[in-house]
């Protein structure tokens, strides 16, 4: 992968949900909610506290769950992704 996230960022993959149908109701891509689930693609090297670094709690490969409005979202080669923070990470599901 050419991006290689910096300090305490995070690149993650959005994993859409799986679509649901409710009889014949046309949602619309505006109106769906944004996803808060996604595959850790690279991670930073830490967050740096004076001279030392703390090491990243999580690794390239885990699922995790972030905020609903966290991060950055890019594109690139034809992916979508999202550039958020360690902090913005609420959990990695196991």
């Amino acid at each position: 992968m050419a991006l290689k996230p910096i300090a305490d960022r995070i690149i993650v993959q959005i994993v859409e949900p799986e679509e649901e149908r409710v009889g014949s109701i046309y949602v619309p891509d505006t109106a769906k909610e944004k996803p808060q689930q996604g595959k850790v693609i690279a991670v930073g090297s830490g967050k740096r506290d004076g001279k030392d670094i703390i090491p990243m709690t999580v690794k390239a490969g885990d699922i995790v769950l972030f905020g609903k409005y966290s991060g950055a979202e890019v594109k690139h080669d034809g992916k979508d992704y999202l550039i958020i923070s360690e902090n913005d990470v609420l959990a990695i599901v196991e």
